[in-house]
């Protein structure tokens, strides 16, 4: 692995990170909005990451062990999933969204793991950054070394 390597690396976490907190926002955004039906109520979103890994060239394995210690060479958002946990019924039969029966229902968006999964995100993004910075100082480093 190289040390430009490092950069795409780093890059695809900091984009991954990104689409954390855009589901973040948008969980906490509508965290209060009601609905009269199941169907119709916000579920909260999170994403789905994966490890992506190099392709061996050719089919020409530098390890015997290829599939086991295989280096990671990023991160990728395979999708973004609704939660499918219960959602919160509440009986308030003179709130004007309320159904027939009386009943409305509130987002299964729990705040305070949000809040908990953006500050997680955040410093994750902010560490990708940090790493980005540490790379680019030490090929500096390198260029100079001739000197």
């Amino acid at each position: 692995m190289s040390l430009a390597s490092v950069f795409n690396i780093a890059g695809s976490g900091m984009s991954a990170q990104t689409t954390r907190l855009n589901t973040v926002a948008s969980n906490i955004a509508n965290a209060e909005t009601v609905s009269s039906s199941i169907d119709q109520t916000y579920r909260a979103r999170h994403p789905v990451f994966a490890t992506t890994f190099q392709q061996a060239q050719a089919g020409v394995s530098q390890s015997l062990f290829q599939d086991q210690d295989a280096a990671g060479q990023g991160v990728q958002v395979l999708g973004v999933v609704e939660d499918q946990s219960n959602l919160e019924a509440r009986y308030e039969p003179n709130h004007p969204a309320a159904n027939k029966d009386g009943y409305i229902y509130y987002p299964n968006v729990n705040v305070v793991e949000e809040m908990a999964d953006m500050i997680s995100a955040s410093r994750s993004f902010q560490t990708n950054a940090e790493l980005m910075n540490t790379a680019k100082t030490m090929m500096q480093k390198v260029l100079t070394l001739g000197q």
